[in-house]
């Protein structure tokens, strides 16, 4: 009886090798995506200089994807090289954007100059209300030499002028009565009342919004708290046009032995202060 041999079965199409290893793309790709948003940053104000750097980063990336698919370890030769092409332009785009953002920041800090030294401490002389103060001419520059830019101070009635037609004058205080509920006085204190007055004989709208009436009482200066009730305290508002006037009431706690009552005024932000010194 004859006896049959049996073997492995035939093998069919290619061998495969016992070690294959799957395609490594991460590179490429990463360069890819870095490149892209790198492009997008590069244009993008203030934030060039993240763009610049994704660019360096998809550039080597990039160039280790394409050295990868060369060998045979990748399959995404295209995807690299995009990502390395990408790189360089993010990088460029960050440098023409720096540029342009630099060159705007410096233009804008010249014009903020430019405007601060325009309107920066517009002077002003006083005229004799009757108070006992005399007059202060203005420098050259446009700042009074006394005064409202120079630590002097004013008599009730004299009216301070600005060099763009504003003028303020603060009226002799009277003794005030705060309502029952007024916010700003303390018992024991005494409150005294006076008027601001504002003039525009300008060319220009004065808006009022930024005028600030404040107070100190005594030789030491000590801050006279303002004086809110039904009454009084509501200052200005709105704007005051040429040949207009506007006049409000302001009231201050001051401490009883106080003597003196030095009330400032300021018209706004780009002009000097002015004070007056009432005698309580």
């Amino acid at each position: 009886m004859s006896q049959q041999m049996y073997g492995p079965p035939p093998q069919t199409g290619a061998p495969v090798p016992p070690n294959a290893l799957p395609p490594r793309n991460g590179l490429g790709t990463a360069a890819l995506i870095l490149g892209i948003i790198g492009v997008v940053m590069g244009v993008i104000p203030f934030m060039f200089w993240l763009g610049g750097i994704l660019g360096i980063i998809a550039l080597i990336l990039g160039l280790s994807g394409r050295g990868k698919a060369k060998r045979g370890e990748a399959t995404n030769k295209g995807t690299a090289t995009a990502g390395a092409v990408l790189g360089p332009v993010a990088v460029a785009l960050s440098v023409v954007m720096g540029v342009v953002t630099f060159m705007a920041v410096d233009d804008a800090v010249k014009e903020i100059n430019k405007s601060v030294s325009e309107t920066r401490g517009k002077g002003a002389t006083a005229e004799n209300g009757g108070g006992g103060g005399g007059k202060e001419k203005a420098g050259d520059d446009g700042a009074a030499d006394s005064g409202a830019a120079g630590g002097e101070t004013y008599a009730a009635g004299d009216t301070v002028v600005y060099d763009d037609g504003v003028q303020v004058t603060v009226s002799r205080h009277t003794a005030y009565t705060p309502g029952e509920f007024a916010i700003g006085h303390t018992k024991g204190n005494k409150a005294y009342k006076v008027t601001v007055t504002v003039v525009n004989k300008g060319k220009e709208k004065f808006d009022t919004a930024l005028l600030t009436v404040d107070a100190r009482a005594g030789k030491d200066g000590k801050t006279a708290e303002s004086i809110f009730d039904d009454k009084i305290g509501q200052g200005f508002n709105g704007t005051v046009v040429p040949g207009r006037t506007a006049t409000a009431e302001f009231a201050f706690d001051t401490p009883a032995g106080a003597k003196t009552l030095e009330v400032e005024v300021s018209p706004g932000w780009s002009y000097n202060s002015s004070h007056w010194n009432l005698e309580l």
